[in-house]
């Protein structure tokens, strides 16, 4: 059985056990979370479609880690002026287990 949910923007597909990296929640380290919006709903053989949410379906997923992502560098320049700048960012983000799918 898998899920589509949609949080901070972006839509995963996920299933019961697995681990999805997705922008920072609240909470802490061992808190439930759980997603509302919820896209699509497949459990093998029957797949339920939202127009553009399902009603009564809900993902249930407890937050394991908070974190920063890998540094990334943002580099302008203007070819011979002269200007050059450079900056670092690093997102934060949640890593949630999926505990529980229900249509």
């Amino acid at each position: 059985m898998y899920a589509v949910i949609k949080t901070g923007g972006k839509q995963y597909r996920v299933a019961k056990g697995d681990e999805v990296k997705v922008e920072q929640l609240q909470g802490e380290v061992g808190d439930e979370v759980a997603f509302d919006q919820v896209l699509l709903t497949s459990n093998g053989e029957n797949v339920e479609v939202g127009k553009p949410l399902l009603e009564n379906s809900k993902v249930v997923g407890r937050i394991t880690r908070q974190g920063k992502d890998k540094k990334i560098v943002v580099f302008k320049y203007k070819r011979r002026k002269g200007y050059r700048r450079k900056k670092g960012h690093r997102q934060c983000f949640t890593l949630v287990r999926i505990e529980d799918i229900s249509e």
